[in-house]
């Protein structure tokens, strides 16, 4: 990933308003910035919030709070806590998250 043509610039992420995704089960809210192909996000999943696909886009996540479970297509499971992360190329890894207590992220992609 090549970051180009992005002036210096802060974000108030609180006055970015949300949009509403449903889940297989619970709710995704998603404060959004496009920067050229480069999407950067503020997730929050309710509690209970479960996917409702397998993903194979490419992410950096990083756990600010609660807790995520992430399943790998292949069978494989990881937990993030605060202060955790993960990173996944596109089309690498086919994954899917959940969590029961709700968490809050931030991703690039």
């Amino acid at each position: 990933m090549e970051m180009s043509a992005i002036p210096f610039g802060t974000t108030d992420w609180s006055r970015i308003e949300p949009t509403q995704h449903q889940g297989e089960t619970g709710m995704a809210y998603w404060r959004t910035r496009n920067f050229g192909n480069i999407r950067v996000r503020m997730v929050e999943y309710t509690p209970g919030y479960r996917a409702d696909h397998w993903c194979s886009k490419g992410h950096i996540l990083l756990c600010i709070e609660g807790e995520l479970h992430t399943e790998l297509e292949d069978g494989r499971t990881f937990t993030l806590r605060p202060g955790m992360s993960y990173q996944v190329a596109d089309h690498a890894e086919p994954h899917r998250s959940h969590t029961e207590l709700g968490a809050r992220l931030f991703i690039v992609d």
